[in-house]
């Protein structure tokens, strides 16, 4: 579904293979609505991922790209890198090579790891609430940076990238999907390794490594894990919120469980599925406008943040 309506037997005959498709749909499938769908479903596991390894770190049940700051962090990072390298146009990764889409995915993790760290250092002599504050206050600082960088930039640049940060799913090619794929899988699979000592972070620093588990190492493999995932998702498809706390809350809500072992993969589900039925409402079916995808994310993430809120005292069993 979509501006053009495409038969449900001609999908599956592209799919397929079959040459009894007219090329202009054909293309419109392969080239245009597949990689969409595909870049919607990384992006929401990575994005649902990374919220739950931040919630268990920070053990914060509001914890998420977005809220910490860490989507801005990897905005400063893009920007650094798009809006002095990247060609004049509608969309700012689109005539980049493959030295530049790397150095994309480098930067825009660089940035959103500086930003974890920096929570996680401070959010050690301060409590909850005021980690979210802080979180909010490096947004806002990094969003000055950036607002610099956008003054001193051309017109053409600045237009690509403030299209950029509304998030949007459709400038991402298979030519991009050669590093932003293996990027999120690379991050999802770190993740899944450190089931054990997630588990044992929940319960807290002295009783995960009463029972063996190097906490430094492992909290600094875990942001690292989420520093990727964000950064790669940020830097290709602009910092898309809410969805890094949604997923998990939903998780927790539907498997009635704290196990990282059910989570992760719930997470990843979740989250996959609320960003492709958020861009499939972004997309507007039936209608001639596209609307930003920040927006529906919004409309999505903020009842659960409220919700989460409300039932705070319930979530602080699951994080001490």
């Amino acid at each position: 579904m979509g501006s053009v309506r495409l038969p449900v037997d001609a999908v599956i005959k592209t799919l397929t293979g079959s040459d009894a498709v007219e090329p202009v749909m054909r293309q419109i499938i392969i080239d245009f609505r597949l990689p969409r769908i595909l870049t919607a479903l990384l992006a929401g596991a990575a994005l649902g991922t990374a919220g739950l390894l931040m919630q268990t770190v920070f053990r914060n049940p509001l914890a998420d790209p977005f809220v910490l700051g860490v989507n801005s962090g990897a905005s400063l990072g893009v920007a650094v890198v798009l809006l002095a390298l990247a060609p004049a146009g509608i969309s700012l990764t689109a005539g980049l090579g493959a030295k530049g889409q790397l150095l994309v995915i480098l930067a825009s993790s660089a940035g959103a790891a500086a930003t974890l760290f920096v929570v996680l250092i401070l959010s050690r002599r301060v409590d909850i609430m005021s980690v979210l504050i802080i979180g909010l206050m490096i947004s806002y600082a990094i969003g000055a940076i950036v607002s610099i960088l956008m003054f001193f930039s051309m017109a053409e640049r600045l237009q690509s990238f403030i299209n950029w940060s509304f998030g949007d799913y459709g400038n991402v090619s298979w030519s991009h999907l050669r590093f932003f794929a293996p990027a999120i899988l690379g991050g999802l699979v770190l993740s899944s390794l450190f089931i054990k000592p997630l588990d044992a972070l929940l319960l807290g620093e002295q009783y995960a490594e009463s029972v063996g588990t190097r906490t430094k190492q492992a909290r600094f493999l875990v942001l690292l894990a989420a520093s990727l995932l964000a950064g790669a998702v940020t830097g290709f498809c602009g910092p898309i919120g809410f969805l890094g706390i949604a997923a998990p809350h939903l998780s927790r809500y539907l498997c009635r469980t704290s196990s990282h072992r059910i989570l992760i993969p719930s997470s990843i589900l979740i989250g996959a599925l609320l960003s492709l039925a958020s861009d499939f409402v972004a997309r507007g079916p039936g209608l001639d406008v596209v609307l930003p995808l920040n927006a529906i994310t919004a409309l999505v993430g903020a009842p659960v943040i409220i919700a989460a809120l409300v039932k705070q005292r319930n979530l602080k069993r699951l994080f001490g």
